[in-house]
C-alpha cells in the first residue's frame, strides 16, 4: 500500500546498509520522515534513544501508533513541511534524521532541514535528484540546487536503489544520501539576491556568463564590473561556488548603481522641468 508517492522500502539489505550508514547509537535521538509502515522505524527504535516519527496519512499515523504504544518511538500525525521543529514535541530535539523521503517534497523538506541544527541525515532521494545535490562544478547536472545545498553541507551519495526495493516500485531509480552540515566555506553578503542570480545563469546554462549578466543585470558593459573576458566567455557550470557568489555581488552592486542612477537621472529631469 502507498499514499500519494509513498513507497515502502521492503529491501532488507537496504533497509540495514541505511542504518549502518547512520551511525546510531543509543544516545541520538532520530527524526524519521514518512514513517509509512514502520519498517525502518522498527531497526532505528532498537539502536536509539527516540525516534520521532512523522507520517501525513491518518490510517499509516494510526498503524504506528499502535505498533509502537509504549515504546522509544512518538508518532507525528502531520505535514512536515508545517511542522514547526522548535515546538514542545520535541523537546528532546534531534541529531540525526533517517527517512525515505516522499520524493516530491524533496526539495522543499531538504532545505527546510537544513534550517534546523542537526549532526547527519541519511536521506532517500530520487537518484537525479541525488546526483543534482551532489554534483561537483564542471558536471552537467551542477547548478543551482548544487550550490544552494552544497553551501550549508557535504552531500554523498552512498548507493543507487534499484525500483524492486520498494512496494510498490516508483518507476525510477531512487539513492541513499549522507547529508552532514557545515559552516559555509565563502561569504553570500544577500542570500536572496544569489538565489535569483543563480537561477538567471543556469536557467541559460549553455549560454557564456557574459550573456546571462547583461540579461540579467541590464548592464551591457560588464568591464564596469571588474571581470575579466576569461570569466565571461565561460559557463555557468565551468565556475565553483565560491566564484559564482563573488560575480553575484558584483551584479548586485552593478544593478543598484544602475538603478539609483537612473532615479538620479529622473530626478533631474523632473528639477529642470519644473524650472522651466
Amino acid at each position: 500500500m502507498a499514499i500519494s508517492d509513498q513507497h515502502i522500502l521492503i529491501d532488507d539489505p537496504v533497509l540495514y546498509n541505511i542504518i549502518e550508514y547512520a551511525d546510531l547509537h543509543h544516545r541520538d535521538v532520530v527524526l524519521e520522515i514518512g514513517a509509512g509502515t514502520g519498517v525502518l522505524t522498527e531497526e532505528l527504535r532498537k539502536r536509539v534513544r527516540k525516534v520521532f516519527a512523522i507520517e501525513l496519512d491518518a490510517a499509516f499515523a494510526g498503524l504506528l501508533n499502535r505498533r509502537f504504544e509504549n515504546t522509544n518511538v512518538e508518532t507525528i500525525h502531520g505535514d512536515v513541511l508545517k511542522i514547526d521543529f522548535s515546538k514542545s514535541e520535541f523537546k528532546f530535539g534531534f541529531n540525526k534524521i533517517v527517512s525515505n523521503l516522499p520524493y516530491s517534497i524533496s526539495s522543499e523538506i531538504t532545505f527546510k532541514l537544513l534550517k534546523h541544527p542537526f549532526d547527519m541525515a541519511v536521506l532517500m532521494y530520487q537518484y537525479e535528484f541525488a546526483r543534482r545535490m551532489a554534483a561537483p562544478p564542471g558536471s552537467k547536472e551542477y547548478g543551482k540546487l548544487s550550490i544552494c545545498v552544497q553551501y550549508r553541507a557535504l552531500v554523498e551519495l552512498l548507493e543507487i536503489v534499484p525500483p524492486e526495493a520498494f512496494s510498490p516500485e516508483p518507476g525510477v531509480r531512487s539513492a541513499i544520501v549522507r547529508v552532514t552540515p557545515h559552516a559555509p566555506e565563502y561569504d553570500v553578503l544577500d542570500p536572496w539576491f544569489f538565489s535569483k542570480f543563480l537561477t538567471a545563469v543556469f536557467s541559460q546554462r549553455r549560454k557564456k556568463l557574459k550573456n546571462s549578466i547583461t540579461a540579467f543585470t541590464g548592464v551591457k558593459d560588464l568591464k564596469n564590473l571588474g571581470l575579466s573576458g576569461e570569466v565571461l566567455d565561460k559557463r555557468p557550470e565551468e565556475l565553483p561556488a565560491a566564484e559564482l557568489a563573488l560575480l553575484s555581488e558584483k551584479c548586485m552592486m552593478a544593478r543598484h548603481e544602475r538603478s539609483t542612477g537612473a532615479a538620479t537621472s529622473s530626478r533631474t529631469e523632473h528639477y529642470r522641468g519644473n524650472q522651466r
